[in-house]
């Protein structure tokens, strides 16, 4: 047998056995299980963003073995079968490139995106936005609905039109700011963020990913600070704001 399959087997295996014998394995629901898949996730693009390789391969297991364990529930409760799982996934990819395993031609990624997309709605979608999870973070929803339109061609043509959208909704923020309109503050800030993130993908950058690279950033140097104050004998709180200026401005160097 091939490795790879024997060792797909053997987890398999082991997690029929936990299943069957493990008192905790056997109490779980896909109920119970849903947080800690989310959880198992965060920690995978944690490792991502860390480029941490060891701990994506390892990460990559814990988020295998939930696949196992739904599967598992789902032919205990007779809704389907590990096998239909993996056929199904292999016959969508099939399905959805027939570029490579049919007569359709495509010139680049941009052709295998938008016949991706019309396949989707060949096989039942009523929207190309209907595929966006409802409980994707909302940098990353955002993102993910505008390349959605894009493949239909809602889409603007120049990175500089963007931009001066993005200003535009700056200037709706700041009337609604004067306006004191709380709920217009917040539809036009939202406004703002929605601009940004078409604006980041018009210039290469993942904003979901730049702004947690800020946050750790921020994280680090912030954790520079109360390590500085600890070894001069003082409490960040009770420091000035010009002192802890000083320590921020240090960590910025390190």
């Amino acid at each position: 047998m091939n490795p790879l399959a024997s060792s797909f087997l053997q987890l398999v295996t082991i997690m029929d056995e936990l299943r069957e014998q493990c008192p905790w394995d056997k109490k779980q629901t896909i109920d119970t299980l849903r947080s800690m898949t989310i959880e198992e996730t965060y920690e995978l693009a944690d490792a991502i963003t860390n480029k941490d390789w060891n701990g994506i391969r390892e990460e990559l297991g814990d988020v295998l073995l939930h696949i196992l364990f739904y599967a598992r529930i789902g032919k205990e409760e007779n809704k389907f079968q590990l096998q239909e799982v993996i056929d199904g996934i292999a016959k969508k990819l099939i399905d959805r490139h027939p570029h490579i395993y049919g007569d359709v031609k495509v010139e680049n990624e941009e052709d295998v995106k938008r016949n991706w997309e019309k396949l989707k709605l060949k096989e039942g979608k009523t929207s190309v936005l209907s595929g966006v999870p409802v409980s994707l973070p909302a940098l990353v929803k955002a993102t993910r609905m505008q390349v959605k339109a894009k493949q239909v061609g809602f889409e603007w043509k120049e990175t500089s039109e963007v931009w001066n959208k993005v200003e535009e909704e700056i200037g709706e923020l700041k009337e609604a700011v004067v306006s004191s309109d709380v709920s217009k503050i917040e539809d036009e800030f939202g406004d703002v963020l929605f601009s940004l993130v078409n604006y980041a993908r018009f210039i290469g950058v993942d904003p979901e990913s730049a702004l947690e690279k800020t946050n750790l950033k921020f994280k680090t140097r912030f954790m520079y600070m109360e390590a500085q104050a600890t070894a001069q004998g003082k409490n960040l709180g009770d420091m000035t704001l010009a002192e802890m200026d000083v320590l921020w401005n240090e960590a910025k160097t390190k």
